[in-house]
């Protein structure tokens, strides 16, 4: 029986890299009955399908047909924004077909709350200004989910659960940890000059659901390391859901 809600939140899925989490995705999708999908950026991976012997999985075409099945209902609206992995969309946009859009950023009305929805990267002065170094840093970035990758195959062995070592690794190193905090700071101030009472945002792989000062901020994590994602109820609460919790193992 799927769980009826009213918006449902993904990002940074990373469709093309061999770490994404497409088959858990699909399955986390068909769990929800909703109104309006928000794909807040980088669900598809543009740098990594660039690379050579990167190849295109059943996985991600199952994913696609999902996507495609939902845009059938005329009642589901899909908005899909535009995050730094996935910038070839940049030349489309703004774009409108039907039920869906395709944007750079967009206003959610929730209750008598306004929120702004945004990827995050454009605080990211190295995505922004040099690609080459923020691709430099992606190669390490893959380097961690491939020792995550092995560590965990080594703890299912044992009979152990799923436990990511990557971002244990990011939440020990400090200047990640100044990292994330500055940018919730950016973001907070931006959901302040666009008058919204909250912001949604994704980009740095790290779910949450808080108050800071006024302002609502949510992350909805992402389909790499932390499988999560934000629902909206029919009554307007916010929640982050993670797929360990709602899918049987």
């Amino acid at each position: 029986m799927q769980i009826k809600i009213k918006t449902l939140i993904l990002s940074d899925i990373h469709i093309g890299s061999k770490h994404s989490k497409t088959k858990e995705v699909s399955r986390f999708l068909k769990k929800f009955d909703f109104e309006r999908l928000i794909l807040n950026g980088d669900i598809i991976d543009g740098w990594q399908i660039q690379k050579k012997g990167v190849k295109w999985q059943k996985k991600h075409s199952r994913f696609v047909k999902v996507i495609l099945k939902l845009l059938e209902n005329e009642n589901t609206s899909i908005i899909y924004i535009r995050g730094n992995h996935d910038d070839f969309l940049e030349n489309f946009l703004p774009f409108t077909f039907q039920n869906l859009t395709l944007a750079k950023d967009y206003i959610l009305h929730s209750g008598n709350k306004k929120y702004y929805v945004t990827h995050g990267d454009m605080f990211d002065s190295i995505t922004r200004h040099m690609q080459w170094l923020s691709k430099l840093g992606d190669l390490g970035y893959t380097l961690l989910l491939r020792i995550n990758r092995i560590y965990n195959h080594h703890r299912r062995k044992k009979g152990k659960p799923y436990f990511s070592l990557s971002q244990l690794i990011k939440h020990k190193v400090k200047g990640a940890v100044s990292y994330i905090s500055n940018f919730e700071k950016e973001l907070v101030q931006l959901a302040h000059t666009k008058n919204c009472d909250g912001v949604i945002c994704g980009h740095i792989h790290q779910p949450a659901n808080r108050i800071l000062g006024n302002i609502h901020y949510l992350n909805s994590g992402d389909w790499v390391e932390s499988l999560s994602a934000l629902t909206e109820d029919l009554n307007g609460n916010w929640e982050v859901i993670y797929y360990k919790d709602l899918i049987d193992p």
